[in-house]
């Protein structure tokens, strides 16, 4: 069961990082403040609840495999993983994946070091970090989103609105009462508690802290020029703030402190559902209050997918549009061209060519089932010119 403890570049930009204190995070090589990793998170099916019902653990197939391939990365992106590997080696017998959730920063990490051969993250490289290790893919594989979520007695049937310098204010430590004038302000009619906000954030080097914190920077210029954006970020003190590790650390705490807030995966939508937790409608680029919908976040690739570069490092944080919602992300794979064998390359290029089809790991009903997005089709013809290049 995971853990949690208290403790005190605008839409179209390409990968570069935010500003931010601290030292360089190796994980991602955007700066940081400076926080450790957070520790391998091997779910099993003690991890049903935050799964929703998906499937746990790695599939492996009866029959001995001739390649073994590791995932490790994104607890965003892990129960899609965990859908598709069972699919995927009950017809491709000869390949064994296993997955394991431990955070894009590890998965990053991980990959660079060849300890995985898949490297699951929300977050593309730097430019520094590509810089330093020429050789990465990072691959889009599904379009993912994030949601605000809170537990709020009394208010959590509500679609409380929230605001990207609401928000930065909430966790700069600025707003601390859920019933200030800035939330009330745009949150007319609604009877906010004069109660302490508790806010909850990652702990480990994470993607979802990623787009998280792009969000607050492009929305919010004084968050730009303090905190900055990455995978992991130097969160400003507020009083009685959560660390957590892992989507299934941030359900978790919120469903057990209440008056929290907190950022939390779209896979992880069942979960919020099941704990009776609310989700915030956020304000867009456009300055429209909008839904975590389908639509929504279509509507928000549609304006983003026309600019993406060639090696498809770039953010789809606060979209223009007026129904396009804000916190939207590419789900990459992040991988060495050069292989350690032929055998590997042909097994990773034939896996990643099933997953981004939509006859393959971009069907619908693998989709539908953690709330993603299927890659746009100029988006998949941009990630099959970089499978090919694993060699």
């Amino acid at each position: 069961m995971p853990t949690y403890e208290r403790g005190g570049r605008p839409a179209g930009q390409s990968a570069h990082a935010g500003k931010a204190h601290g030292r360089v995070d190796l994980m991602s090589g955007y700066t940081t403040a400076g926080r450790g990793p957070g520790r391998r998170l091997f779910l099993g099916a003690g991890a049903a609840v935050a799964l929703a019902g998906f499937v746990a653990a790695g599939s492996t197939p009866a029959r001995a495999a001739s390649v073994n391939l590791l995932e490790t990365g994104s607890s965003l992106l892990y129960p899609l993983f965990n859908l598709w590997v069972p699919a995927y080696t009950k017809a491709n017998p000869g390949v064994r994946i296993t997955t394991q959730s431990t955070g894009s920063g590890t998965g990053i990490s991980e990959s660079i070091s060849g300890v995985a051969q898949i490297g699951a993250s929300d977050a593309y490289l730097s430019d520094a970090l590509m810089k330093q290790h020429a050789g990465m893919l990072n691959i889009p594989l599904a379009i993912s989103s994030q949601m605000i979520n809170y537990n709020v007695p009394g208010l959590n049937a509500t679609n409380l609105k929230f605001s990207g310098p609401v928000l930065a204010g909430i966790y700069s430590g600025k707003i601390t009462k859920w019933n200030d004038p800035a939330i009330a302000a745009i949150n007319p009619g609604v009877k906010l508690p004069d109660h302490a906000i508790v806010t909850v954030h990652r702990t480990d080097g994470s993607g979802d802290t990623f787009i998280f914190s792009q969000y607050l920077a492009f929305s919010t210029p004084a968050w730009q020029n303090s905190v900055g954006y990455g995978t992991t970020v130097s969160w400003p003190a507020a009083a009685g703030a959560i660390g957590a590790n892992g989507n299934p650390g941030m359900v978790n705490a919120i469903k057990n402190t209440p008056y929290s807030i907190a950022y939390i995966g779209v896979s992880f939508k069942q979960a919020i559902a099941d704990n009776k937790l609310g989700t915030a409608l956020l304000e867009n680029k456009d300055g429209k209050f909008v839904p975590l919908t389908i639509e929504n976040v279509k509507a928000a690739a549609a304006a983003m997918t026309a600019k993406t570069p060639k090696d498809e490092r770039i953010s789809l944080v606060y979209a223009p549009g007026p129904s396009s919602y804000p916190i939207i992300n590419y789900e990459y794979a992040i991988v060495k061209a050069q292989q350690p064998n032929a055998a590997v390359a042909a097994e990773l290029r034939k896996f990643f060519t099933w997953a981004i089809s939509p006859q393959g790991g971009n069907a619908q009903h693998f989709m539908d089932a953690v709330s993603f997005v299927a890659l746009p089709a100029s988006a998949a013809k941009l990630s099959t010119a970089q499978i090919d290049t694993i060699k």
